[in-house]
This record gives C-alpha cells, sequence and structure tokens, in this order.
C-alpha cells in the first residue's frame, strides 16, 4: 500500500518523503521520492521524516504478521506523536478484521467493531488510539490487495500466482459459492489520495470502506486469472487441513488459519460511504487489473504478443 500511494502522491505534484530502514535497496533515480534512512519503530526516525509534513501514510507492518502484539501498536505511536508535531493527518490503511458477525454481510464504515481474531483485536485497537489521540485520521478499509507490485504479504501472490513464474496451477484458499472481497491497490491509492486530496472536508476522523472488487461466488478471480494468461489453469485446493501440522514448524500457518473464516463466510463491505463522498469508487475492470497484476509480477513472460 504504501509504495502504490507514494508513487500516486508523487505523481499528483505531492512532494513524497518515503521512510526505509535500507534506502538503497528500494530506491530508484526515477521514483520521485525524498527517501530518508530510519526505522518505524524509533519515534525519532519517524518525527524527523514527517518534519513539515501534512499527512502522514502509515504503510507499514511486521512481515508475515510475526509480532504483531509486540510491534503493530508501537509502530502507531510513533507515527502519532510525529502526526501530532507536525500538525498532519495521518492515513492508515485498514481491513475487514475489525468486523464480527454483529456487523453483518454487509457492513458499512460504522458498523459495530467486535474482534473475531486476535489480528481483529489489534486492528481495533489501533483504530481506537487514533480516536483516543485526536490527531487527524484517515481510516481507509479495503479487501485482499493484488497488484503488480504486490509482496508476498498478500494472497494473491503467496497463494493464486507465484511472482516470476508462468501461471499453470492457482492455489484457491477459497469455498465453493462463497464471495470474496479484493482490492486492486492502485484502486486503493487512487482512492487514498483522493480523500486526502479533500482534507478541508474531512472529519477529525473520518473512515471509509471501499468496494473493490466483488467476487460473487469466490471463482469470478481464478476466471480473469486463467483469461489473463489465455489458456486454462489448473486449480488445486488450498491446503487448510494441513495448516495445523505446519505451524509448529511454519510460524506463519497459525497466523493464516486464524483468518480462514474470511474465505468461509462472506464478507462484503459495504462503500455506501465513500460513494457519497466521493461520487464514485475509483474502479479499473477485473480483467485488466488482473492482468496488469499478472505482468508486474513477471507472470506472463512466456506468452507471445496479443
Amino acid at each position: 500500500v504504501g509504495g502504490a500511494v507514494a508513487r500516486r502522491l508523487a505523481a499528483g505534484g505531492w512532494v513524497v518523503r518515503a521512510l526505509h530502514r535500507d534506502p538503497g535497496r528500494v530506491a530508484s533515480a526515477a521514483d520521485g521520492l525524498d527517501w530518508r534512512r530510519g526505522d518505524a519503530m524509533i519515534p525519532a526516525d519517524v518525527a524527523a521524516a514527517a518534519s513539515g509534513a501534512s499527512l502522514i501514510v502509515h504503510a507499514v507492518n511486521p512481515p508475515g504478521y510475526r509480532d504483531w502484539d509486540r510491534l503493530v501498536l508501537p509502530m502507531l505511536d510513533a507515527s502519532i506523536a510525529a502526526a501530532q508535531a507536525a500538525q498532519a493527518r495521518l492515513l492508515l490503511p485498514g481491513n475487514v478484521y475489525v468486523y464480527g458477525r454483529d456487523a453483518g454481510p454487509n457492513p458499512g464504515a460504522d458498523a459495530p467493531q467486535t474482534p473475531r481474531t486476535a489480528k481483529g483485536r489489534i486492528r481495533i485497537a489501533m483504530e481506537a488510539r487514533l480516536r483516543e489521540a485526536g490527531v487527524r485520521s484517515l481510516v481507509v478499509r479495503a479487501g485482499d490487495f493484488f497488484g503488480p507490485r504486490t509482496t508476498a504479504n498478500s494472497w494473491f501472490t503467496a497463494a493464486l500466482v507465484r511472482p516470476g513464474k508462468p501461471v499453470r496451477t492457482v492455489l484457491d484458499p477459497g469455498f465453493p459459492g462463497i464471495g470474496h472481497q479484493w482490492a486492486y491497490l492502485p484502486d486503493v491509492a487512487e482512492t487514498m489520495v483522493r480523500l486526502a486530496e479533500r482534507e478541508a472536508e474531512l472529519p477529525r476522523f473520518a473512515a471509509f470502506n471501499m468496494d473493490g472488487h466483488w467476487d460473487p461466488d469466490g471463482r469470478q478471480m481464478v476466471a480473469a486469472i486463467a483469461r489473463a494468461v489465455g489458456r486454462e489453469v489448473r486449480v488445486r485446493r488450498f491446503p487448510w487441513g494441513l495448516l495445523p501440522l505446519a505451524a509448529p514448524f511454519w510460524p506463519l500457518a497459525r497466523e493464516i488459519r486464524e483468518m480462514r473464516y474470511l474465505w468461509r463466510e462472506p464478507l462484503r463491505m459495504s462503500n455506501e460511504g465513500l460513494v457519497a463522498f466521493l461520487g464514485a469508487e475509483p474502479h479499473t475492470p477485473l480483467d485488466r487489473a488482473v492482468r496488469d497484476t499478472l505482468a508486474g509480477l513477471g507472470c506472463l513472460r512466456d506468452q507471445g504478443p496479443r
């Protein structure tokens, strides 16, 4: 999310500073970003990078869900302190983890927040932290991310396809007939920037849900991948049953298993509030979004011209 939002802000004329522990590894001369070396766990680093900023995008997570309970809130506290010092708005990418069964199958931005998982409790605590701090905040919640530069921390690249490899088999974590909500990263970035650029109209704490791409039966994303590669692809079931056996040797297995309910029950966030505010949600057609994603991930290299 951070990279997509940074690129969209820079393209829109914003001056963007990017904080990273190792800028030399990720920076390029053409990205238009002012890279700063620093650590999101060190408040002084965040405050220095955010000095004079009007917007802070808190797009940082421990990789692979590791140490969420120990790292997530301290990192957010560092960004809150920086936002207070700079009098900036803090933008937090959100997700569906905050909603429990009492929110219903189509929760709006103001639906009740009750946790179903440990990660849900942390996500709720993050949003509560923003409210309690009184800092100007913007939360944009979206479904599972996919896009041309999607990292390994996504279902699209961790299960459906393998970056850098031709698509021959799709590992599908879904269940037949169960809908699932996806979010195309460039659309998420466009939505966030359009909201941020209407700062004068935003309340002190603003929260919006995106609709993104709703797969009503859990089959449309796989079908779009097949259309993009131009041939049938083999579909294998994600091995949910093996995760308990893998957990002692693969800590991420436990974290993945905790989110299984999002593939077994349909949960489609309502974007009614977002549409009322912006007029429409930025939306790239699914086939184009999937093809651009696969091309960006290096999964279409074996194809000839189309």
